[in-house]
């Protein structure tokens, strides 16, 4: 399985790009619908620098606009809104995290609020 990445609203702020701290709202859900994690829990936005390997491989790989083969989808833009099914060789693979069984293919609904990079 690959990483598939639907938009369900596109951006139309600044790119996502390697390096960027992004600032980001998100859901994580079990492939039956159960949420295993949420920034709304900790009452924030989720922050982290995209496609330095600080996240799973799914994130770096769906937010910048890359499939695990290389081949380019477009990048997130602030203001969008996309779902990414991540298979578990690019979430926590054979580890159990949390709620997360091993060998668990994960589902995400990421909005991009933010990108800041060294030019900003």
């Amino acid at each position: 399985m690959m990483i598939k990445a639907t938009d369900i609203v596109v951006g139309t702020g600044k790119t996502a790009v390697k390096g960027a701290l992004i600032v980001t709202e998100y859901t994580g859900y079990l492939m039956d619908g159960t949420v295993f994690d949420a920034s709304a829990y900790r009452g924030r936005p989720f922050e982290c620098v995209i496609g330095t390997g600080r996240v799973i491989k799914g994130w770096d790989l769906g937010v910048l606009g890359f499939d695990e083969a290389g081949v380019g989808i477009a990048p997130m833009q602030v203001g969008g809104k996309r779902e990414l099914i991540v298979p578990a060789h690019l979430a926590y693979g054979d580890r159990a995290v949390g709620k997360i069984p091993p060998n668990a293919p994960l589902r995400f609904e990421i909005t991009l609020l933010e990108v800041r990079t060294r030019d900003d």
